[in-house]
């Protein structure tokens, strides 16, 4: 372990927060950041593609603010976390379950441990992907909060035949590396006029994305590569077998969902019996990156989900 920054220049950082730069199993090196000193648990941040630690400075504060430590991490090759060489305009992982790793490391570090349990997970889009798989795989949760999940993409089962060996053909050219087509090399929000966006609103809200990269571009993340496509595609179909423990769910579905398949989420929250699925009237992708009405709503569902397991 070695001490990791926390960018606290970009703002809405609460204080009393660590960061440190662990190494996992397979010796990638991740940035992971946590707060604690509350009794009431620990909640377990899991963002999605692109995203990073500062980026979730406010939901952290809302957090902090119902008694529950936070540990929130950058998956390996994104945030300040290792990127595959070093680029900014991909994103790539070799296999969907490495991101299992990255968990695994965070949840192994001592003063993690020492944070009041039980864990409940807050997971956004591909975090959710990952959450779903350690929950499957017996990570110790006594309930969770999915935002906009990524249980399925549009097209991917009609994919994956195609990209799986494309992309075994091409990996001894490092072609498995192409940016998966129709995607850029560019950041979004710094391309992307906010009229014409399909994640968020809330103005105040875009604003800040565009000013955390333009103040730090090592944030940015390019487009996902075939590879990271086509091993998406492989997880989510093995995803929708897997049981998962019964525990209480809240899944959260963006009424104007683009970025995910929202029947995804329908059809998997249909098979778990404890699971809640409700539908946010108006909102985007980033549901809890929303306009403060939509926020008020998410977070009287959420806070009323919580209150049910006491």
């Amino acid at each position: 372990m070695e001490p990791a920054p926390l960018l606290t220049d970009l703002g809405h950082i609460p204080d009393g927060g660590h960061a440190a730069y662990l190494l996992t199993e397979d010796a990638t090196r991740i940035r992971v950041g946590w707060w604690g000193e509350k009794s009431g648990g620990t909640a377990l941040l899991l963002p999605g593609r692109t995203e990073y630690i500062e980026k979730y400075g406010r939901m952290i504060d809302r957090l902090l603010a119902r008694n529950l430590n936070v540990v929130a991490l950058d998956w390996r090759g994104q945030g300040l976390s290792d990127r595959p060489d070093n680029r900014l305009d991909i994103g790539h992982v070799d296999r969907f379950t490495d991101y299992q790793l990255d968990l695994g490391a965070a949840l192994s570090l001592p003063a993690i441990q020492d944070l009041a349990t039980p864990y409940l997970i807050f997971a956004h889009s591909m975090g959710g992907t990952i959450g779903l798989r350690a929950l499957s795989q017996g990570l110790d949760a006594k309930a969770a909060v999915f935002s906009s999940p990524m249980w399925g993409l549009k097209h991917a089962d009609l994919l994956r035949p195609i990209f799986a060996p494309a992309t075994l053909v091409a990996r001894p050219f490092n072609k498995h590396k192409t940016l998966f087509p129709g995607t850029k090399p560019t950041f979004y929000v710094q391309v992307e006029a906010f009229e014409n966006n399909t994640i968020t609103n809330d103005q105040t809200h875009w604003q800040m994305m565009v000013d955390h990269l333009n103040a730090h571009n090592e944030l940015g993340l390019g487009g996902p590569t075939l590879h990271w496509a086509s091993e998406a595609a492989k997880e989510l179909a093995k995803l929708r077998k897997l049981p998962v423990p019964n525990i209480p769910i809240l899944a959260l579905r963006a009424e104007n969902e683009l970025v995910v398949d929202p029947v995804a989420i329908d059809k998997r929250v249909a098979t778990i019996p404890s699971a809640r699925l409700e539908t946010i009237a108006g909102a985007k992708h980033e549901i809890w990156m929303e306009t403060d009405s939509i926020q008020s709503r998410v977070w009287s569902l959420t806070d009323a989900f919580l209150s049910d397991l006491e």
